[in-house]
């Protein structure tokens, strides 16, 4: 993923695995930290570690989804979006990217 630089509260990011087929970062917001508009290079899959709302901000708009911890779900690379922790508190999850399918 490739995020770009701005003014705003940034997410933080940590490497938990990575190799040659699957790379596992585990992402911490803040209250109000975003992570900046990306590309998802690869098919990835999202594991909330914190239930909440997360703003997710894309070409068509503005949303707001609710998830819940350990509820995974699923998307394909080619997302183009901005993640804004909507909440008062530590929002928490693990991106699981697969790098070759």
């Amino acid at each position: 993923m490739t995020v770009q630089s701005g003014d705003n509260m940034r997410a933080t990011s940590h490497v938990r695995v990575e190799n040659t087929w699957v790379k596992v970062t585990e992402w911490r917001f803040a209250p109000g930290a975003e992570t900046g508009h990306h590309v998802h290079a690869y098919d990835y899959v999202v594991v909330p570690l914190t239930s909440g709302v997360l703003r997710l901000e894309d070409g068509a708009g503005a949303k707001n989804a609710q998830l819940t911890s350990g509820v995974a779900y699923a998307r394909e690379k080619g997302v183009a979006h901005n993640v804004i922790n909507a909440n008062d508190f530590e929002f928490r999850f693990l991106e699981i990217e697969m790098l070759r399918t």
